[in-house]
C-alpha cells in the first residue's frame, strides 16, 4: 500500500504511522479499525487506531 493515495474519508495526522499521506493529513488505508483501551470508553481519548502501524527507517 503507498501512502500516495489520500483517502479523503479518513483524516489522520499521525505522522509516524506507515498508512499516512506525506503530502496531507489523511489516511492511505481504504478501511481502518478502531477500538479502545478501557473497558468503558466515554471520550474520544478512550479510543485507538487499531490500523496503526509505525513507519520505519
Amino acid at each position: 500500500m503507498g501512502t500516495e493515495f489520500a483517502n479523503k474519508h479518513i483524516g489522520c495526522t499521525v505522522k509516524n504511522c506507515e498508512y499516512h499521506c506525506c503530502n496531507d493529513n489523511y489516511c492511505s488505508l481504504d478501511r481502518i479499525e478502531v477500538g479502545t483501551h478501557e473497558g468503558n470508553p466515554t471520550q474520544s481519548q478512550c479510543t485507538d487506531c487499531l490500523s496503526f502501524k509505525e513507519k520505519c527507517c
